[in-house]
Parts: structure tokens; sequence; C-alpha cells
């Protein structure tokens, strides 16, 4: 596997890494074995210290960090900055609400035994990280896990060796071992390999399905824990008291962040079918409206994709889905320059026959549907093999809750979509994979939830 940085904005091979050989991935396993015990003994309150002080070092350095965000993948500087804030967030986070995290828990069962569950680490943990958000989703998993005792050996998506390189960078600089933390530029044969080492205990991966099923495979045959957060399809139910125009921009633009790469993403936006011909010419005015353009530039609304690969599998799909019959409202096309560049793009006229309908389209392209009534838009809503997060938009917020809870996903939300913070869970269903990231929840994953009993 090559890494490098190639610029998604121009198509120019800006700087290449050199992959990481067999060798020193054995080496590196052993380091962070050899690591875990001494790591996993320092106290608590260590461990969240530091834990702050990677806090600290993303504020100091947002900017800098932005700009490799932006040169890797494509994504605007404005963005990029709200990802580089949201991942230092949760490193406080947890230095802050580690320790307590961390405290035994004594048992009330009737007897005069003292019964008590300490939380302790599992040990060396494998991470598989994704491009579309290259500092915030390595947060998710290292946060937690670091704070917890673990000690972690990280495979970056291979167009984010700066991120990769600025990541170790910081936790080593703010307190965080060499050999607890360590990147790796490997190959998923390696990762494998990785795995199946038995002082390895578990893996953590973000991505595709396909990834997914190999992670978890490798891990189940080797009794391994594994936490998968995989695609998604997610539905966004508009009820019919919403102010029309107001609603579509915003879910408009919501639709369009990050160039739309992003799994938990609005990708299927019901409509109530009185509303569905504004609603629609609404977000296509929008989205014609998003300033695409020069991702370094601080104007920018939209970026390019993070790879000509990646542009011309939507711009396939989405050719797919009109050649079956879906409407196209806007968009749809590469581009004409150098780099990954497609224009926003709205569709409409999906049915259950077409491709469309149940696969992920990881791009910005807006899938608008009508409905007749509510019940048609939970079930359709429902009728997907994903289930990572959804959400319904309204005046009446009862209504809308009372709708949000009938919605077969690991998130939901009334009057936004997506939002993530670090005190919130993580994670989804179906084939958009198991196990949950942030909050105490995200803590416990690869945790031994230990009973000491002493009898009376």
């Amino acid at each position: 596997m090559t890494y490098r940085i190639e610029n998604p904005a121009t198509g120019v091979v800006e700087k290449e890494f050199d992959s990481t050989s067999d060798a020193d991935v054995r080496a590196a396993v052993e380091r962070a074995h050899a690591a875990f015990d001494t790591w996993r003994r320092e106290s608590a309150q260590t461990r969240a210290d530091a834990m702050k002080r990677v806090a600290d070092a993303y504020d100091e350095r947002a900017d800098e960090l932005a700009r490799t965000i932006a040169t890797e993948m494509g994504k605007p500087l404005t963005e990029a900055k709200g990802e580089v804030e949201l991942a230092g967030s949760i490193f406080r986070w947890y230095g802050e609400h580690g320790p307590a995290l961390l405290e035994e828990e004594k048992l009330d069962i009737g007897d005069e035994a003292s019964s008590v569950v300490v939380t302790d680490p599992i040990g060396v943990l494998m991470g598989v990280m994704p491009w579309n958000f290259p500092h915030y989703q390595v947060a998710r998993f290292a946060a937690p896990n670091l704070m917890l005792g673990n000690t972690i050996l990280l495979k970056h998506a291979s167009i984010c060796g700066s991120s990769a390189v600025f990541i170790e960078e910081i936790l080593h600089a703010a307190g965080v071992p060499e050999d607890a933390y360590i990147n790796l530029f490997v190959s998923n044969d390696q990762v494998t390999s990785i795995i199946e080492d038995s002082r390895v205990r578990g893996v953590s991966l973000t991505g595709s399905e396909g990834a997914g099923i190999a992670v978890a495979e490798t891990a189940a045959k080797n009794l391994k824990m594994s936490v998968l957060e995989l695609g998604g399809s997610d539905p966004l139910i508009v009820l019919d008291d919403v102010d029309v125009a107001a609603t579509a921009e915003a879910v408009a633009k919501a639709r369009m962040s990050n160039a739309g790469q992003a799994c938990n993403s609005p990708k299927r936006i019901f409509v109530p079918q009185a509303m569905f011909a504004e609603f629609t010419d609404v977000v296509v005015t929008t989205v014609g409206e998003l300033k695409v353009g020069d991702p370094l530039d601080q104007a920018t609304e939209m970026g390019p994709l993070s790879s000509i690969e990646a542009r011309d599998g939507v711009v396939e799909q989405v050719r797919k889905a009109v050649s079956e019959g879906a409407t196209l409202r806007a968009g749809g096309d590469a581009l004409d320059k150098d780099g990954a560049w497609m224009a926003p793009t709205v569709i409409t006229g999906v049915t259950s026959e077409m491709d469309a309908y149940a696969e992920e389209i990881f791009g910005p392209v807006a899938m608008i549907f009508p409905y007749s009534s509510v019940d048609e838009a939970v079930r359709v809503a429902n009728d997907s093999s994903f289930g990572l997060s959804g959400s319904v938009w309204a005046k009446d917020v009862e209504k809308a809750e009372e709708i949000a809870r009938r919605l077969e996903v690991g998130m939901t939300y009334v009057n936004e979509h997506g939002t993530t913070k670090a005190g919130l869970p993580f994670g989804g269903v179906r084939r958009s994979g198991y196990g949950r990231e942030l909050g105490r929840w995200g803590f416990t994953e690869f945790a031994n939830p230990k009973l000491v009993r002493v009898a009376s």
C-alpha cells in the first residue's frame, strides 16, 4: 500500500511516506505490549493530564492541522478547523471525566462479602481509521483507550499520512509514551497479521462494509474484541409543520457538508407530498449557490472529493440511477478541471428497484422522496440494510421525538442531524456496524469489568 498525499484539489502528488516493514511491525507489537504494563500502572490522573495536554495542543495548532486536512482530503478550512476543535474536545472530555469513569463500583447483593467491580484495560489495540475525518475519527478511538490504560497501534488511511504523523507527534509531546501509541504505514495484509498476534487484544475499524467484514472475520477467528463503525444511508424525515424554505436550506447544506463524505450524512430525505415540489426547488437552488472551490480559501463552502477514484465512483452511481429512471434535478457530473471535483447533485424519483435505493452514496448527492403519510415515511426510512443515524424535523418537537424513536438506528435527532459530541454515544446497528464510541459507552468497549470479591 502506497501512503502519499495527492492533493484532491489539483491531482498533484505532494508527499510520499515509507511503508512500515514486516520486521518493524513485529517490533512495534512487542514495544506496545511491553509498554502496556507501564502505561496501565500510571495513575488515572497522570493519564488524564496527558489527555488534557493533547487537547491544549489541538487548540494551539488548529490552523496548521486544518490546512493539512484540507490538502490531504479536500475539506474546506472552516470545516477542517471545526474537526480539529472537535478532536481536541474529545481528548479534553476524557481528561476531565476519565478518572471518575475508572472508579470502582461497590455491589450490594445482600450478603456480607465485599464485591466490587474494577475497570481494567485489556492490552494492545489495533485501530484502522478512515480519511474523511482524519483527526476526529482517531480521537474517538484513541482518547478513551489511552485514558483507560490500553496501548495503541494505529493504521491511518493511505491518503492521510501527514495527519497520522501529526497525531503521533502531539500525543508523544503531551506525555503519552512513544511505545503506547505507534503509528504504522501498513497494508491490509499486515493489519491481518497484527490482529492475529496473540499480544493484540482488540481492533476498532471505521470504514467500508467490506473492510469491516474482513476485520471482523479475523478478529472472530482469533477471539478478539472488535468495534466497527461502517457505512450509512441515513434517513431525514421532514414533517408538514416546518418552515419549508428554511428547513430545505438547512438540510441541503447538511447533506453537502464535507462534500457529502460522512457515514452519518442525511442521504435520504423524506418530505410530505404537498411540500415536495417547493422543498426540492429550494434544495436545488441552495446547492447550486454553494461556493465550490479551493479548500484553502476561507470562502469555500464545498471542496473536492477525497480522490478522483472516489469522485468517479459517485458520478457512476448517479448515472446508474438516472439510467434506471431517477430524475436528475441538479449536478450529476464531474467538473471539468484538474482534481476530484463534482457538482453538488440532487436526484428524485428513486424507487426500490434501483441500486441507489439500497446503496450508500458517499458524496455530494441528495436523494429526496415524497411521502403521503408519516407511517409510510418511517417504513421506507427503516427499509435499509444500514442503521447508523436518522432525524426528524418539525415545529412540534414532541411529535418529532415520537417519530424519531421509531427509526431503527443507533442515533436519532430532532431538528438537527449527525451531531457528535464527546459525551454522546456514537455507533449504529445492522450493516452500519456494532459497538459504541465516545462518552462512557466508548470507555468500556475495550475494558475488562473485573469482579473482585472477598468472602466474609
